[in-house]
């Protein structure tokens, strides 16, 4: 295990993904990295790539590496949603068929796999705040995210299954006001309401101060504590130009550092779930860049 601290979950894009689907050796030797690092969660690409959906041509490849990462004490959780599918229109009423197919998708593929290989849960990417208009639109778009959440889970509950379902939201929604089941309330603790948890999307280099991650998270982690739920607090390494953003620009180190002083900060929040980096290919080549990780031979996601 490495001396210093490190994230406990982490998402895996379109072709990292599809590298470990395709070749058991590049798996093999992921896997050994992700132990290396104390990774215990993946949020793993389980949707359509490249022409391709593997998930459906294919399912007992996702089988296979499911089963392979458990074996390991890894959990898997369905990462949904993507910048090539625009899964950000989803949102709009007249895709969601298209987006209720999405997660169909995985509860069938769950429904029919063995125990061993199937996914423990479901991670949302759908991000509305990308769609062109969406300072004009903001609170009408949010609504529609709101009542696409609610079809997803009931879908989930009309399938009778339990695999545990949230959404990345940005870390800013706790300041948008939106009324949704007849409630005026940050839109931010509507999903929190809906999902099973959240994972917040904390994009920043530091632990403390008004721009930090504890400042952008204490909102969230407070009202799932009331509520019952909790929260994953997303972080970045991928190279960024505005510095704030990422570790890319710091050592490991440092980065443990900040993320202990967040632990230490909410050690009393039962609603604190861990850490989620973004994501596996940025992470791997910021630990070469570093010194502190071999290449791989698995090409990753720019």
């Amino acid at each position: 295990m490495p001396t210093h601290a490190q994230p406990t979950a982490m998402w895996v894009w379109e072709q990292d993904t599809d590298d470990w689907l395709e070749h058991p050796a590049q798996a093999k030797e992921a896997i050994e990295f992700l132990k290396q690092q104390g990774i215990n969660t993946l949020y793993l690409y389980a949707d359509a790539h490249n022409g391709r959906n593997l998930l459906l041509q294919q399912p007992q490849l996702y089988a296979r590496l499911i089963a392979q990462l458990h074996q390991q004490g890894i959990q898997v959780h369905a990462l949904l949603g993507s910048w090539g599918l625009h899964t950000e229109r989803y949102i709009f009423p007249e895709n969601r068929p298209q987006a209720l197919r999405m997660v169909q998708r995985v509860l069938d593929y769950n429904h029919n796999a063995q125990p061993q290989a199937r996914f423990d849960g479901i991670n949302l990417d759908i991000e509305p705040h990308v769609l062109d208009d969406w300072s004009t639109r903001r609170e009408e778009y949010l609504q529609m995210f709101l009542s696409i959440s609610e079809a997803w889970m009931t879908l989930k509950r009309q399938m009778n299954q339990a695999l545990p379902m949230g959404p990345a939201i940005a870390f800013w929604l706790d300041g948008v006001e939106v009324k949704h089941a007849g409630r005026v309330k940050p839109a931010s603790q509507h999903l929190q309401d809906i999902y099973d948890h959240v994972v917040l999307m904390d994009y920043r280099d530091h632990a403390h101060g008004p721009d930090g991650i504890l400042s952008h998270a204490n909102d969230e982690l407070a009202y799932a504590r009331k509520i019952g739920k909790r929260v994953m607090l997303g972080v970045e390494t991928s190279p960024s130009e505005i510095r704030k953003l990422s570790f890319n620009h710091m050592t490991p180190a440092q980065m443990a550092d900040e993320l202990n002083l967040v632990r230490q900060a909410v050690s009393d929040n039962p609603a604190f779930a861990g850490f989620v980096v973004h994501h596996y290919g940025s992470y791997r080549r910021w630990l070469i860049q570093k010194g502190e990780a071999r290449h791989s031979s698995s090409s990753a996601r720019p």
